[in-house]
């Protein structure tokens, strides 16, 4: 039984899986939105509202607890300074999932995942 087991595998180990978060996240934040697999987007959403949520703080802790994941100082900047007081009011809900169809090569379900 998998009790308590929250998140997919996505067949990759779990060092392979948070290189693939943080680039994702690192890509989504600065290109505003993404397109992906509708698997790994589910999974991307949860991580990039945790950062932003983080990133509302303002002070330099949060600035440092996001510098963990996102590695690319400008990223950090433009999460810190444009995009976290965007969502100020907001309390949750800044990305939105949209399904685009599917991949021809093996017909998986492909998705937009994009800050709302």
């Amino acid at each position: 039984m998998r009790h308590g087991r929250a998140g997919r595998k996505l067949n990759r180990n779990s060092s392979a899986r948070t290189a693939l978060a943080r680039a994702q996240a690192t890509a989504l934040l600065r290109e505003g939105r993404i397109q992906t697999t509708l698997t790994k987007a589910k999974e991307l959403r949860p991580y990039v509202e945790k950062l932003i949520t983080t990133a509302k703080g303002g002070d330099l802790h949060a600035r440092r607890l996001v510098a963990q994941d996102i590695h690319d100082k400008e990223v950090v900047s433009k999460v810190m300074e444009e995009i976290a007081p965007r969502y100020a009011e907001r309390s949750g809900g800044y990305t939105r999932i949209l399904k685009t169809g599917v991949r021809r090569g093996d017909a998986t379900t492909m998705a937009l995942i994009e800050l709302v």
